[in-house]
């Protein structure tokens, strides 16, 4: 009465994972309420993650999702770079074609290494930046396209991720926070041994709050027992789900081998060991659909019909056949697009492949490698030149394993895939002395490299007549070189800096100093990179070998790097000399990116030796050429130094947009790196113009991005300044540490270490540690103040003079003499750090205060002046006469408001306790005698016309176009109106003026006119 039944090798039920489940639908709850989830599933091989997933892409389709699905390609395949980022990119692609174009508009060029369907890949520049830029568009792009729908990208397989997917998903899941988006990922957990690559990412990904993380445990026997009779279509026997279950423990895959095996009748020969139990089924198999199950095994997590075909080398009908047996027996699997086929689970595929004989191996990689070289068009054209690097490799034929893989190295270049760019290059580094010299005598370097420039009488690829007859071949060392180069993109500071040393070693018996100089210039880089030390020594090697000889673009970056180096380390008058060498050479040589970086430095040495405003001229107009010749890399910098040269001679607000042009910039290019930068500097310019909220938010979400050690430093730098004039001190202790630990004892630029002595200064002051505060002090003495470091030094003698003993002020008076006071900016210090020191000698003088508070007034820096009308209330209340009572009081009332105001606890407290001492009303005094509200609260004619504008919601900017004064002196009157109104803002002060009817709307009216 009752047919066959068919035996499934899949459990139709999908039994357990209730909880997971309930997870992955909560997470997709969230990302389409906004909030954007990244969840990783880790488990054994075989216990589930895959059908967890396909149960959770059905459920998220049914409500409106769209799935994009991408899978890791065995390492040991050689996939393409970014493979499962590639694969679901591909797929938003089809389901959402409009959405994504949009998404990618304006930057088609570089999401094209990713995605092809999008444009043409852009020849672009290689830098340490260039593979964070790939990542931070592609973030971004998920983003958008997940803004108005619900996304769910999925990777499977993460333990054989390529090293670039891997830092692409942690960029994503770092920096991931917008979005109707679900990112999961999947691996194996019992694969990921203490050495295995996946483990550092795993370890850091733990860390994160916004990452989940689930672990499949094996299913029970009740779950197994359900498994069995899906499988079965029927209830199965206790003792045989007890069987079962013993034998498999759990393990879901196990399970439907083991259950299809018993009803196959499979009794005898299954032993516990896992191979001989995956092997059992395709032992079953006819002989011609066994050996087309080892030909797929070994070409690569999918392989292509065609392709397939072309290395069977069987009739078509025999081959259709033996795929359709091993389909039958639930082996093999169609692709979803039915142009493949690959093993059903990943475990099956590595016990036939490791059954292969070792010179079976090397056959069928050979015959895989003859057939796509006969037949380009047999798989994507975007994977064809990785698998054959794979295929040849593995063949072990040197002769065309050689070439297969600098043509893969040149592929993972321009997809910004260093890692694998880098491992290619070290392939081809170890085939090199087994491969024929007849091969290698026919590779050229314009063919496989970009590191190193050659000098101008040898152009690359040819001679200086341009015939590729006598070109000259590709070397060792320009592997070396290249090699170094990609370490150093990719983040494999360690591997570069070794392939450099072996370099260096090579070179010592030839006579090439310039390729030398070249490599040193690579190892001081990487010596700085590493913490290793300042790089200075490995600078000195390389100008040495290059000095008398003639112009080249390797001469050129040498003094380029040795100027900037001493620009950050050593500044001086030689320094300047030597900028403009690196300048001059450049030009020669027709260096134009060179040329703009060395003029760069040139602008900033300026600035700094006084000749400020033809610096900051310089500055600008490297920043114009680079932008109109489109050389981002010099344009990011140039972002960098100018607004830090503005904000170093007291021009803050200057920089402020500036830098918000900057960031913006850097955003639309994909430069994270100097986007931090950038964030630093903003946040030191607006702390100084007392935008101090403004400034704390620029430092809590640094544009969203993981920071380098030296942004890190930079940012942990100014949290410290923050927090000290904050009084948070358990902050600062934490932000000081945090600084100190990037910056190392090695680093000793006076723009690091010199504000770092100053926090440690100011915040033992301020926990009673004096003796720690001195200590401090005459270490930053001891090691001296370099040439043009005087933005840094003037703030940390102010400072330190809280502590300065007697035997310390010729020392500090010594420094401060030493220093220039060009800028306005450092000559308020100058008048500050005079004042100073006097009060420590016991010797205040008011006018000397006066004259401090009279150069701050002039300057838009509303803290320093707070603290130094502070000290000139304290002279005038101390030595003064009591008809200076009320000018203390005065300055006492506008130094508490703007304290108050910028958040500054500790100055408030200290003007608070001085005013009570001197028994002064820090509120302001409103004369009950006068009828004119202006009047009774002490503003002035000019007071009340600015705070007129003030009400009508006038920037300082506008308040002085309208009565023709400065910015600076507007601004000025806005402080002293706050002061008087006790208020501590704009808005407040607005609220005053209208409640006591100071300006009649008809006024107001005239004033927006």
């Amino acid at each position: 009465m009752l047919g066959p039944v068919e035996t499934r090798s899949v459990s139709p039920v999908f039994v357990g994972r209730g909880d997971e489940l309930d997870i992955l639908n909560d997470a997709l709850s969230r990302a389409t309420a906004g909030e954007p989830q990244a969840l990783l599933i880790g488990g054994e091989a075989g216990v589930g993650k895959t059908r967890l997933v396909e149960e959770f892409a059905a459920a998220a389709c049914r409500r409106g999702a769209v799935v994009a699905l991408g899978g890791c390609v065995e390492i040991g395949a050689d996939g393409l770079p970014f493979a499962p980022f590639s694969t679901a990119l591909r797929t938003l692609h089809r389901a959402l074609p409009d959405a994504l174009a949009a998404a990618a508009a304006g930057q088609e060029e570089e999401l094209a290494r990713l995605l092809p369907e999008v444009g043409e890949p852009g020849a672009g520049r290689h830098d340490e930046e260039g593979m964070a830029r790939l990542f931070e568009l592609t973030a971004r792009l998920l983003e958008r396209v997940a803004a108005d729908r619900t996304v769910v990208v999925a990777l499977e397989d993460l333990h054989w991720a390529d090293a670039s997917t891997r830092h692409l998903l942690s960029y994503l899941l770092r920096t991931l926070r917008t979005g109707r988006l679900v990112v999961l990922a999947t691996f194996r957990a019992d694969d990921i041994h203490r050495r295995h690559p996946l483990r550092p990412l795993l370890a850091e990904l733990d860390r994160l709050r916004t990452v989940r993380r689930l672990e499949l445990a094996r299913l029970t026997r009740e779950e197994v027992g359900r498994q069995i009779a899906g499988i079965l279509a029927r209830e199965p026997d206790p003792a045989q789900v007890d069987d079962i279950f013993r034998r498999s423990d759990g393990n879901a895959f196990f399970v439907e081998e083991l259950a299809v095996a018993a009803h196959e009748g499979c009794r005898t020969g299954l032993t516990d060991s896992l191979r001989d139990l995956l092997l059992v089924r395709v032992e079953a198999l006819p002989e011609g659909a066994q050996q087309v199950a080892r030909i797929v095994a070994e070409g690569g997590s999918t392989v292509e019909y065609r392709l397939l075909a072309a290395v069977a080398g069987l009739a078509e009908d025999d081959l259709i056949e033996a795929l359709r047996a091993a389909v039958n027996a639930h082996l093999l699997l169609a692709t979803p697009d039915g142009d493949g086929y690959r093993f059903r689970h990943s475990l099956v595929r590595e016990a036939v492949s490791d059954d292969l004989l070792p010179g079976e191996r090397s056959r069928l990689n050979r015959r895989y490698a003859e057939a796509l070289e006969a037949g380009p068009t047999l798989v994507p054209a975007d994977e064809r030149v990785m698998r054959l690097a794979g295929y040849w490799y593995d063949a072990h034929e040197p002769a065309k394993a050689l070439p297969a893989v600098l043509d893969a190295s040149v592929v993972a270049r321009a997809r910004r895939a260093y890692s694998e760019q880098l491992r290619f290059l070290e392939r081809a580094m170890e085939l090199w002395d087994i491969t024929p010299e007849e091969v290698r005598s026919r590779l050229r370097p314009v063919d496989y490299t970009e590191a190193y420039p050659p000098p101008p009488s040898e152009p690359r690829g040819g001679t200086s007549d341009g015939s590729d007859a006598a070109a000259t071949p590709l070397r060792y060392l320009d592997l070396m070189a290249e090699a170094a180069v990609a370490g150093r993109f990719c983040g494999e500071r360690e591997r570069a800096l070794k392939t450099i040393k072996r370099a260096l070693r090579l070179l010592q018996d030839e006579d090439d100093p310039v390729r030398s100089a070249w490599f040193w210039v690579q190892r001081s880089r990487l010596v700085r990179a590493l913490g290793r030390g300042s790089g200075q020594e490995e600078l000195a090697r390389a100008q040495e070998l290059v000095r008398g000889l003639p112009p080249s673009e390797v001469h050129a970056e040498v003094l380029t790097h040795a100027a900037n180096w001493c620009m950050v380390h050593a500044p001086g008058p030689d320094v300047l000399q030597a900028a403009e060498r690196a300048v001059a050479y450049a030009r020669m040589v027709g260096a134009r990116e060179t040329e703009l970086n060395a003029r760069q430095i040139l602008g900033v040495l300026m600035v700094d030796s006084g000749d400020i405003e033809a610096g900051l001229a310089e500055l600008h107009e490297v920043k114009d050429r680079a932008l109109a010749e489109d050389i981002p890399s010099v344009a990011v910098n140039t972002y960098v130094n100018l607004p830090s040269e503005l904000e170093a001679v007291g021009r803050s607000r200057e920089a402020v947009p500036v830098l918000e042009e900057g960031i913006a910039f850097a955003r639309r290019h994909g430069r994270p790196d100097s986007e931090a930068w950038m964030w630093g500097n903003l946040a030191e310019s607006l702390f100084a113009v007392g935008r101090w909220d403004e400034s704390d938010r620029a430092l809590v979400d640094p544009g969203r991005v993981g920071l380098g050690v030296g942004a890190m430093g930079v940012h942990a730098t100014l949290r410290t300044e923050l927090a000290v004039a904050r009084g948070d001190l358990a902050e600062a202790h934490a932000q000081l540490a945090v600084a100190q630990d990037c910056f190392g004892s090695h680093e000793r630029a006076a723009q690091h270490h010199l504000p770092l002595a100053r926090h440690a200064i100011a915040l033992a002051v301020a926990e009673g540690r004096l003796d720690d505060a001195r200590a401090h002090l005459e270490r930053a003495l001891d090691a001296g103040f370099p040439p043009a470091a005087q933005r840094y030094a003037w703030p940390l003698l102010t400072a330190a003079t809280a502590v300065t003993t007697e035997d310390l002020l010729p020392r500090v008076r010594d420094a401060a003499k030493r220093l220039v006071t060009v800028a306005p900016v450092w000559q308020a210090h100058d008048h500050w750090l005079r004042a100073e020191l006097r009060r420590a000698e016991g010797r205040t003088d008011p006018g000397e205060w006066s004259e401090a508070v009279a150069a701050f007034e002039r300057l838009e820096r509303p803290y320093d002046l707070a603290r130094t009308r502070y000290r000139l209330a304290e002279a005038l209340l101390t030595h003064g006469g009591d008809d200076e009572r009320d000018r203390a009081a005065e300055l006492l009332r506008l130094a508490h408001a703007v304290a108050a105001h910028l958040g500054a606890r500790p100055l408030a407290d200290e003007v608070a306790l001085l005013a009570q001492r001197a028994r002064l009303a820090l509120a302001p005094v409103v004369r009950q005698r006068s009828a004119d509200p202006a009047e009774a609260l002490g503003l002035t004619t000019r007071e009340r016309d600015v705070l007129r504008l003030v009400a009508a919601g006038r920037t300082n900017r506008q308040i002085a176009e309208r009565l023709f004064i400065s910015p600076k002196t507007a601004s000025v009157h806005v402080s002293n109106i706050l002061a008087k109104l006790g208020v501590s803002g704009r808005g407040e002060a607005a609220a005053v003026a209208h409640r006591l009817g100071l300006f009649p709307p008809e006024t107001d009216e005239r004033v927006l006119a």
